[in-house]
C-alpha cells in the first residue's frame, strides 16, 4: 500500500510546523510498511488532486493568506471535487480559516475557498493559549498550542472537539475546529499530530479506506512516548 501526501503552498504556508505534521504521518505510515511519499505544491506549481491521499493545508500570516489568495480560486473547485469525493484533509490555523467562505480582516477580506460552510472575522486581540479537547472522534484529548485573531463560525457543521481549556474556534462557543466528511480543520499547532497520534491515524485510516477498501485496518504501534507527552499537557493545564 502507498499514500500520497500534498502539501499545499509550504512557501507562504508553513508558519507553525506544519513540516512537523507532514514528518509524523510520513513516520507512522512506514513505520507499518505503508510506502508513503509527499508532494510539495509552492505557489506558482498546478494542483493535481486526482494523485493525492491526503492534502495539508498549513498557517500562515494574514499577509500570507491574502497572497495566497488568488492561487485559491484556481484550484477552489478541483479541491471541492476531492473533497466531496472523501478527500482526506488536515487544514491548520490560517489553512483552517480558509476553508470557509471568507475571512474578513482589518487589511481586507480574504476569499476562501468554500470547502465548509463556515467564515471567519476578525476579533479584538488574539487569542493565544495552550488548548486541550476533547473529541468523540477519539480515546485521548487533543492537545495544542493557539495563536490567532480569527474568530470562526462553523455553522451547523460538527467541531472537533470541546474545550477543556483555551479559547477554541471563537472564545465564546466552547468548541473548536471542524470536521466535514474527511477534512479536520483546527487552530492548534505546534506541530499537532506528534502529540496527538490518534487523530494522525485517523487521517491516515481514512485515506487507505478511501483508496484500498473498507476493510483496511492499522496495525498498532508503541505510542508510549506519544501519549506520555499528550499526558503532561493534558494534567499541566486540566488537572
Amino acid at each position: 500500500m502507498k499514500l500520497t501526501i500534498g502539501h499545499l503552498y509550504p512557501d507562504l504556508l508553513n508558519l507553525y510546523g506544519d513540516r512537523g505534521n507532514i514528518q509524523c504521518l510520513m513516520k507512522r505510515c512506514q513505520w507499518r510498511g505503508i510506502e508513503a511519499e509527499t508532494i510539495a505544491f509552492e505557489s506558482n506549481d498546478r494542483v493535481d488532486f486526482s494523485g493525492l491521499d491526503i492534502v495539508l493545508l498549513g498557517g500562515g500570516s494574514d499577509r500570507e493568506q491574502m497572497l495566497v489568495c488568488e492561487k485559491l480560486k484556481e484550484i477552489r473547485d478541483d479541491f471541492k471535487s476531492y473533497v466531496e469525493s472523501d478527500g482526506v484533509v488536515i487544514a491548520i490555523c490560517g489553512g483552517y480559516q480558509l476553508l470557509g467562505k471568507y475571512y474578513k480582516t482589518d487589511q481586507g477580506t480574504i476569499t476562501g475557498l468554500e470547502l465548509v460552510d463556515m467564515y471567519t472575522e476578525q476579533g479584538e486581540g488574539r487569542l493565544i493559549h495552550n488548548i486541550v479537547l476533547k473529541s468523540e472522534l477519539f480515546d485521548m484529548p487533543i492537545v495544542g498550542f493557539e495563536n490567532h485573531g480569527g474568530r470562526t463560525c462553523i455553522q451547523n457543521n460538527k467541531p472537533l472537539g470541546k474545550v477543556l481549556t483555551g479559547a477554541g474556534n471563537d472564545e465564546t462557543s466552547g468548541y473548536e475546529g471542524v470536521v466535514y466528511r474527511n477534512v479536520i480543520g483546527t487552530y492548534l499547532h505546534g506541530p499537532l499530530l506528534p502529540k496527538n497520534p490518534q487523530l494522525a491515524d485517523w487521517l491516515i485510516l481514512r485515506a487507505l479506506k478511501k483508496k484500498y477498501g473498507e476493510e483496511v485496518e492499522l496495525t498498532d504501534l508503541d505510542d508510549t512516548q506519544e501519549k506520555e507527552a499528550n499526558d503532561y499537557i493534558y494534567k499541566r493545564f486540566v488537572k
